[in-house]
């Protein structure tokens, strides 16, 4: 098995344990980026605890689920959007979040990743890597 987006598995098997009504999620392979942008979902209140389990090979992410998450992705391409543009909300951003103060998209900035509110209130840009809602 080719593992080509780590992070897109990992919205995946969360999306997917959700769905099904679980109450947790095991994402494998773990990595730093996974890790951020789940501390940012929990930070927002989608996901409750979540650990890291070393299984001697890539690791292993054990998330407890809320129920709270309707969807969650990656947005590919990963663009970089500007601090400008995330005060307007531009048309492909909309797409991805069903109302204007519903969901959060995930950005990767120069000072770590954050949500897309965070991001306007420090007054900076990023690429953007997912959303939630």
């Amino acid at each position: 098995m080719v593992m080509l987006d780590t992070l897109a598995n990992a919205m995946a098997t969360i999306l997917n344990n959700e769905v099904r009504g679980k109450k947790e999620a095991i994402i494998m392979p773990a990595s730093k980026l996974i890790a951020a942008v789940l501390k940012v979902m929990q930070k927002e209140g989608y996901i409750g605890e979540f650990e890291y389990i070393d299984d001697g090979r890539w690791g292993k992410i054990k998330v407890q689920l809320l129920g709270r998450i309707n969807k969650c992705g990656v947005i590919k391409p990963r663009l970089p959007v500007k601090y400008k543009d995330l005060k307007t909300m531009p048309d492909w951003l909309r797409k991805y979040l069903p109302s204007r103060n519903i969901g959060i998209i995930i950005l990767s900035t120069p000072e770590g990743v954050m949500s897309h509110k965070d991001a306007l209130k420090r007054g900076i840009g990023g690429i953007v890597l997912a959303y939630v809602y």
